[in-house]
């Protein structure tokens, strides 16, 4: 795996960057399956699936993060590098993200697994037979973590990956209140709104005093999911509590400098003591930065690819 060498030190430059830097990958000869998954009587989610070029190495299942979807950035530059790696790329959304809405009688959360898990049983039952790995951003990193846990032994993933991740969710829902976090919380804050207007459940009128993400996770997420409140949430739903649970190869890539992220929650000893958890950290990178100065721009890309082929690798029985 390259060293990182960061093309911006600022982490507010190199997270607002990253998310507007063009990605102009010609995906013509990777047609893209869109599917609707049945996860359970009353929702329905999203999978784009691509294939590669030949006969293909493995699976990776792409899960974005707060408020995003398949076609953010940092999801095509995955799809992009995966199919050119021999991985099956499937963009997996949460509920009620891809135009989904209507679809699905609930909203996302940041420790809802139940979907995603779904959709792996689903997708073991095409038999297939390939190693399939986890690379989440973000939220997306937090269900990953989670649903790894959870799953313990398990032969429907051989691994993980989680970038950018808000394991301790109070922590990070409170540090991204902070005054110099106001114009991303605003952005969250104003999609979610329009998320939850779009399911035709809610007024502008009843959302108008939800300023903050702790506001909608407090008023809206909690009650809707049985959580006793925005605390109760965040307490059973962040993945350190799941993390000494995990039995297959994880990454977690994590910058120091992640406006979002206070970075103290990765000295939890269960990363530490579990040794099937590799934490790879940068000084720079801020949040899904990690825009490089050499080689491939998407530093992170190559992070996860690398790590997913090594463990690949790994399970390949070695030649007589």
């Amino acid at each position: 795996m390259r060293p990182f060498e960061p093309l911006f030190r600022n982490p507010h430059l190199a997270t607002i960057t990253a998310n507007f830097w063009p990605r102009e990958y010609d995906f013509s000869e990777y047609p893209m399956q869109r599917r609707l998954i049945q996860t359970d009587a009353d929702t329905q989610v999203l999978v784009q699936t691509q294939f590669p070029k030949g006969e293909a190495v493995g699976e990776v299942v792409l899960l974005h993060g707060l408020e995003g979807g398949g076609d953010a950035g940092y999801c095509v530059s995955t799809a992009w590098h995966a199919l050119q790696c021999g991985f099956v790329a499937h963009r997996f959304h949460m509920r009620t993200c891809g135009g989904t809405e209507n679809l699905c009688k609930t909203l996302y959360h940041a420790g809802l697994t139940g979907d995603l898990h779904a959709f792996l049983k689903q997708n073991a039952a095409e038999g297939r037979h390939l190693p399939v790995f986890l690379i989440g951003y973000s939220l997306g990193g937090n269900v990953g973590l989670k649903l790894a846990g959870e799953l313990g032994e398990t032969d429907l993933i051989a691994g993980a990956c989680a970038i950018s991740t808000p394991i301790d969710l109070g922590a990070s829902a409170r540090r991204i209140g902070d005054p110099v976090n106001f114009i991303y919380e605003r952005r969250f804050v104003k999609r979610m709104k329009k998320r939850l207007l779009a399911t035709g459940r809610y007024t502008a009128e009843t959302l108008a005093p939800l300023r903050s993400i702790f506001d909608i996770d407090d008023k809206v997420t909690a009650p809707s999911f049985g959580f006793r409140d925005a605390e109760h949430y965040y307490s059973t739903q962040s993945a350190k509590v799941f993390l000494p649970n995990i039995r297959v190869p994880t990454l977690l890539v994590q910058s120091r400098d992640d406006s979002y992220i206070p970075f103290e929650a990765f000295c939890d000893p269960a990363i530490a003591e579990n040794p099937m958890i590799r934490l790879l950290v940068t000084e720079h990178g801020g949040h899904l930065g990690f825009l490089s100065k050499t080689g491939q721009r998407f530093w992170m890309v190559d992070a996860a690819l690398d790590f997913v082929q090594e463990v690949v690798g790994s399970l390949t029985p070695s030649a007589p």
